[in-house]
């Protein structure tokens, strides 16, 4: 059945480029959804836009020297320009400065006024006497209150993310004037969400079961905290007016108009459409899908939720909230203040070929912070690209296209049995499909080998469908890998290299057979690879059929041209890394940490309460070196266990690691992780492990292992004094 699935990536902040965090912790995974449900026949709106409002604007416009409409412009156009050029499938990416959102915005307000949602209260803010303006919390910067950060902003922090009133910041300072601000009274509007406690409880719990973990955590903290009163209005003249009289000056604090831009945004894609964007917003059979970074989960599933059921009309409440932790870079966090990232717009015009925009959607993913945050690294993109999309889907696309160009003259092989072939292989799959046992006159087109490839591809496809609709996107991938795997593993095992000089029939049916894996591969791909795909799609004459529920039917026709469409994913060298990992440090600016220094008492008392405290020359005794995994897999009949096998340079080991609750196999590939060298081996599930991995356990329990940016083979254990 049909279904309409509505979806929404977070609105990117029109003050600066859109980076890789952007895009792994919103854009990539609502884009793989989209794909994914246009591919298995729904109806799919894809909403998403800039966010143009808001102090932070005005201080960009200041900073360079121009003004608030010219910053929007130019960042509203080029990350545009960037999201659709790396394959963001948007059906409509706005903007809130667009007339049509500032007409919602205010009938929304009006809305919440008339029905007694909204409350008028005096209260202190910071003022800048000197500048004669009341400064908005971008516009202030002092102590953060919970964890002491002394570039801390007016309403959160951003290194722990507390949220606070700006006249809790302990030495506050005005980035207007550099003068200390006073308080002042001033007034402004309040939205009641305390009047929505028990029905956001309600609607929580009913979302239990279907949320992530991260997402459920984070609101229910809000939750039991109790829900208050929160302003909705600042001080400002850079955003959306107060629609009531005697407000000069007031306008709609940026976090809660904001999120009425994906509505608007449903209005001008309706206008433009000539459609309706009420069958979208208000109709209970929509399934509404919020793809955000865990920065803005609370205002997706608690604040969004209170004010679409308090206007009273209809609107519908997400169905999920997918949200991400967030992405770092190279073992540490994006930074706009100390220039630590790569624009999605510098990467692209780096590679602009479009293999390499594939190549990072894949590594991208690969990496997605769905439960915990991840990491980006230069080497890992070089992994996945060599040991992955290179070596198994690019390797068995090409040895099959160019055994085809050599043996069969670049068509379909000629065999007398075409037709029972197909008819067979569509059999096969539907008996899988309905867990019924194949018949005798399946099996007469097919041997064991044949038969282990169908059932293998049926399997993973099964599943990545399943991973695809719990927005379990990695899971997903390497579920669709697998299928390459096992693409590759029949070619190796039917040996038609061999079977080419003593029967070409046979040769002919397993090159038959690995056309139409290649045609499958084409399809099942194509949320994360769409240029390759079409590629793929290209080295067939006839029409391919982008239909995700039939992907797996035999759809080869007898008369098809096979056009070679060369290496799909070129090997990326060394040296090409090192120069990228040198361009990402050149331009950065390193911020010193401020430490509060520790007397020599405190640091005796503390060592005191150090339980098995051992000496240097204990500590030498231990060897610990780098090491890059080369490949990885589960241990069998082991929940814990992952086996490893990992380089040091010209040495090679295996060693057994019970990280495989925190980590698949897949996403291990290519790190550089601390090895303790000189353990003595041990036998573990009858497997040997040569060496132990370290690891760190954080206090909520959950486990990270420790990786670094350097060469394997390193000795690290060197003494400092």
């Amino acid at each position: 059945m049909n279904r309409n699935i509505l979806i929404t990536s977070a609105l990117l902040y029109a003050n600066g480029y859109c980076h890789l965090g952007h895009i792994a912790g919103a854009f990539l995974p609502a884009d793989l959804f989209a794909r994914f449900h246009r591919m298995k026949g729904n109806s799919v709106l894809f909403v998403s836009g800039s966010d143009e409002y808001g102090a932070a604007i005005t201080m960009a416009a200041e900073k360079q020297q121009t003004t608030p409409n010219e910053i929007v412009n130019l960042y509203h156009n080029e990350n545009k320009d960037a999201l659709l050029t790396f394959g963001m499938s948007f059906d409509i990416y706005d903007r809130t400065t667009n007339p049509i959102h500032t007409k919602t915005a205010q009938e929304f307000f009006l809305s919440f006024y008339s029905k007694g949602f909204l409350s008028v209260k005096e209260e202190e803010q910071f003022y800048d006497a000197s500048a004669s303006m009341f400064l908005p919390d971008r516009y202030v910067e002092g102590i953060c209150p919970n964890c002491a950060y002394d570039k801390a902003r007016g309403d959160q922090c951003e290194r722990c993310g507390a949220y606070y009133n700006q006249t809790d910041l302990k030495e506050p300072k005005s980035l207007i004037s550099g003068t200390t601000p006073v308080p002042k009274t001033t007034k402004h509007w309040y939205f009641r969400y305390d009047l929505f406690q028990k029905f956001l409880e309600e609607y929580i719990q009913d979302k239990s079961s279907q949320w992530k973990e991260n997402v459920l955590q984070q609101t229910r903290s809000w939750l039991q905290s109790g829900l208050s009163e929160r302003a909705i209005t600042r001080d400002l003249d850079w955003g959306i007016p107060l629609p009531l009289n005697d407000t000069d000056g007031k306008a709609m604090y940026v976090w809660f108009e904001a999120v009425f831009g994906y509505i608007s945004a449903t209005k001008q894609w309706a206008e433009t459409h000539n459609s309706s964007w009420e069958q979208w917003w208000k109709n209970p059979a929509t399934e509404y899908y919020a793809f955000i970074g865990k920065d803005n989960i609370v205002f997706h599933t608690l604040m969004f939720p209170a004010m679409l059921s308090a206007l009273q009309d209809g609107y519908i409440l997400p169905t999920n909230v997918p949200a991400n932790e967030f992405m770092n870079l190279e073992g540490r966090k994006f930074s706009k203040s100390a220039n630590w990232g790569i624009d999605l717009r510098e990467f692209l015009q780096q590679f602009p070929q479009e293999e390499y925009r594939d190549s990072l959607r894949y590594t991208i993913a690969m990496n997605f912070p769905e439960t915990r945050d991840s990491d980006f690294t230069w080497t890992n993109f070089q992994a996945r690209v060599n040991n992955e999309l290179s070596a198994i889907l690019g390797n068995f696309i090409n040895r099959t296209l160019t055994f085809t160009d050599k043996s069969f003259d670049s068509a379909v092989p000629t065999l007398e049995n075409f037709e029972t072939i197909a008819t067979s292989w569509n059999s096969v799959i539907q008996s899988l499909q309905n867990n019924i046992e194949l018949t005798d006159s399946i099996r007469v087109n097919f041997d064991e080998v044949d038969l282990a490839v169908l059932s293998s591809l049926f399997e993973h496809h099964k599943k990545a469908t399943e991973y695809f609709e719990q927005c379990k996107f990695r899971d997903a991938i390497v579920e669709l890998m697998s299928m390459a795997r096992a693409a590759n593993k029949y070619f190796n095992d039917a040996e038609p290299w061999k079977t080419i000089k003593t029967d070409k029939n046979i040769a002919g049916k397993t090159i038959l057979n690995c056309l139409q894996i290649v045609k499958i591969l084409g399809i099942v791909f194509e949320p994360i690879l769409p240029f390759t795909c079409k590629r793929i799609q290209n080295s067939f004459s006839d029409n391919t059929d982008n239909n995700w529920n039939n992907a797996l039917q035999f759809t080869l026709a007898k008369d098809t041209t096979i056009i070679n469409s060369g290496i799909l994913f070129t090997k990326i060298e060394d040296a090409l890394i090192e120069e990228l990992k040198k361009q990402l440090e050149q331009k950065s600016i390193i911020e010193p940490v401020k430490q509060q220094p520790i007397s020599v008492d405190k640091k005796q008392k503390e060592s005191q309460k150090i339980e098995g405290v051992i000496t240097i020359d204990d500590f030498k005794k231990v060897q610990l070196r780098t090491a890059q995994i080369i490949s990885a897999e589960a241990v069998p009949k082991s929940k814990k266990l992952l086996k490893l096998q990992v380089s040091f340079g010209e040495e090679q080991r295996q060693i057994l690691a019970g990280i495989a609750q925190m980590y698949t196999p897949e996403e291990l590939i290519g790190k550089v992780i601390v090895v303790v060298y000189n353990l003595a081996p041990a036998t573990l599930m009858s497997e040997t492990s040569n060496g132990m991995l370290l690891a760190a356990n954080s206090a909520e329990g959950t486990l990270s292992i420790v990786t670094i940016d350097m060469k394997n083979g390193a000795l690290l254990n060197a003494e400092v004094r």
